[in-house]
């Protein structure tokens, strides 16, 4: 039987259907819309009724009033849904839409999952979160678990006997998921600290008092393998579903192995969100549930990495999983950026509407910068916390809105780079200290009033659709364009850097003015124009360029331009058209020249072309 005893403030209304997933929508600065830059104050921290998570994190014990404990009243916005009363059936429903979304949810999702999906969902269940996180770590996965002996005795396929009996995961010989020894220990130890920082969800499940699903209703689908795991009613008293333990945990774990792998962000995090999304596969939670957990984990993780006591661990867990990484032969798979976008941002918001004030500046909680600080380690602190502001989950949606803004970081768009320049941005990389600092990509579409100057000796990718009104200063290092407006709308000045234009099939645009000093390069390639037939453009005014620049072109320095292989290479090559070009490039180079073919620059009529002879 549905229990169907609980108090509500007016008569529920029938059962809604599966609601459409949103669209994508993170948070809109002013500087998007007035055209004006930002000061610190907007990314200000503001306190909860606990003050600040990452200072009252050790208060997550027994106390169960939000000002008591940090853990609740992070997750304090639940109220506007649902009032615990002094028992667990005895509660009020205090928004009966978002509520009745929730349990339909439920409903939709579980019956809706496959057979294959519940199954996988039920070993998700009975797998120690960690063990089930660290398949995030992509082609990796195989050598890590090796390296420190990751281990389950949960089987991949649903024993027969599951029916019946209750399966615990008693990990690898050791009883433990993972041995804290050997040149990865360190990343074990790591996820193990983060998991024991007062990170229980036990106090939130006492304070909410919120039924799980198939408390609520009888058409959430819990197969009968999963059946020994639901309470009986005996014990529902202690068996809340809000937050979702398996979720925060599985988070939990997916957040400390990215700071030690940030290359794999990405991954770890869709592994976390397969985790949570299990939950309602199985009957086992709600959206609320998971939404609860998720934003429960993340203030925990920056809780730990804020902590002084973590710094050592922190540090080495860091450098052993690069040392290791670096030695790694594997063939990464890419993951498809817009997708995995569209992933999370329905991982964040499921079906619900934005019931709430949907037009919220961005809040970034004291210490959340640390959670992207290996992610983007060529930044200040500051600029993190700009980037968190400027990725942020638009506002409005249940849960999400507390006080402090944990819930609408969205930690896969933040690990990609800026969302807007809110500020002017100075970034300044070190190829010497490697990784992320020598060599990164900015996925976003950037918008926003501020400028970019790049300076140091490593390389950033922009590869978003940038639309960005200050300029752009090349000081040092590599810059390259990787989208036809990854340069914003602004001039652009390669005063003493590289320079790199890498569009296919089409024309890097620079909105603004163009200007090249005597210790810059700009690289182009000579890209297919798009006539199909093995060839490319002549370079008359009106064809195909590798770059258009709407204003003066003024040119010095060396250019380096890369032939395609292509069935045969025309006399004339447009490379820059501009309205007026000025100047000359001191020298020039030419990758894949055919032998026994001359080449040279011409100007004629506002546009450079390379003239083969």
């Amino acid at each position: 039987m549905s229990l169907r005893t609980f108090r509500r403030r007016a008569a529920l209304p029938t059962a809604i259907g599966a609601t459409a997933l949103a669209s994508l929508a993170l948070a809109v600065p002013a500087s998007a819309t007035d055209g004006v830059l930002l000061d610190d104050s907007a990314i200000a921290p503001h306190a909860g009724a606990h003050g600040h998570f990452v200072d009252e994190w050790d208060s997550n014990t027994t106390e169960l009033d939000p000002s008591d404990n940090a853990a609740v009243s992070v997750l304090s916005r639940f109220r506007d849904i649902w009032s615990p009363g002094s028992t667990w059936n005895d509660g009020t429903i205090e928004d009966i839409d978002v509520h009745e979304s929730n349990i339909a949810q439920s409903e939709a999702i579980s019956s809706g999952a496959s057979d294959a999906a519940q199954e996988r969902a039920y070993v998700i269940d009975r797998r120690h979160q960690n063990y089930t996180a660290a398949e995030g770590l992509g082609a990796y996965r195989g050598a890590y678990a090796a390296e420190v002996n990751l281990g389950t005795t949960i089987p991949a396929e649903v024993p027969e006997e599951a029916r019946t009996e209750k399966f615990d995961d008693e990990s690898n010989e050791n009883g433990v998921w993972a041995d804290e020894g050997g040149s990865l220990g360190s990343t074990v130890t790591l996820v193990n600290a983060i998991r024991q920082h007062a990170a229980s969800s036990n106090p939130s499940k006492y304070a909410y008092q919120y039924p799980r699903p198939f408390r609520w209703s009888d058409d959430v689908d819990v197969p009968p393998f999963a059946a020994p795991l639901q309470k009986p009613v005996e014990e529902a008293e202690t068996d809340g579903g809000f937050p979702s333990g398996h979720t925060n945990a599985g988070h939990m774990a997916a957040n400390g192995l990215a700071y030690a792998f940030p290359q794999q962000s990405e991954q770890l995090l869709l592994k976390a969100a397969e985790i949570g999304t299990s939950r309602i596969e199985l009957g086992m939670h709600s959206p609320l549930d998971v939404m609860g957990g998720r934003i429960l984990s993340t203030a925990i993780t920056a809780g730990a990495l804020n902590d002084p006591a973590l710094a050592d661990e922190k540090a080495r867990a860091v450098s052993d999983a690069q040392d290791w990484i670096a030695k790694q032969d594997v063939e990464q798979t890419a993951v498809e950026y817009d997708d995995a976008l569209e992933t999370w941002h329905e991982y964040m918001t499921f079906g619900f509407a934005q019931t709430g004030d949907d037009d919220e500046q961005m809040r970034v909680p004291k210490g959340a910068e640390a959670l992207i600080e290996t992610s983007l380690p060529y930044l200040t602190d500051e600029q993190r916390r700009w980037v968190l502001f400027s990725t942020g989950l638009e506002s409005g949606y249940p849960v999400n809105d507390d006080a402090e803004g944990w819930g609408r970081l969205h930690l896969l768009a933040a690990v990609n780079g800026y969302g807007s320049f809110d500020t002017d941005v100075d970034v300044t990389m070190d190829a010497a200290a490697g990784v992320l600092s020598a060599d990164d990509e900015w996925k976003n579409d950037i918008d926003g009033a501020g400028a970019l100057t790049k300076d140091g000796t490593g390389a950033l990718t922009l590869s978003g659709d940038n639309s960005f009104t200050g300029d752009v200063v090349i000081d040092g290092g590599g810059l390259t364009a990787a989208s036809v407006t990854a340069l914003g709308i602004g001039s652009v000045e390669n005063a003493a850097g590289t320079l790199s234009e890498d569009v296919d099939g089409s024309s890097l645009a620079i909105a603004g003015d163009f200007a090249q000093g005597d210790d810059a390069t700009l690289s182009l390639t000579a890209a297919d124009a798009g006539h199909g037939n093995g060839s490319i453009g002549h370079g008359e005014r009106g064809k195909v360029a590798a770059v258009e620049v709407e204003g003066i072109a003024q040119l010095a320095g060396s250019l380096e331009i890369a032939l395609p292989e292509l069935k045969r290479l025309p006399k004339r090559i447009a490379l820059i058209d501009a309205d007026v070009i000025e100047g000359e490039f001191g020298e020039f180079s030419v990758d894949g020249l055919p032998a026994g073919t001359d080449a040279a620059l011409e100007v004629t009529r506002g546009t450079l072309s390379l003239v083969l002879r």
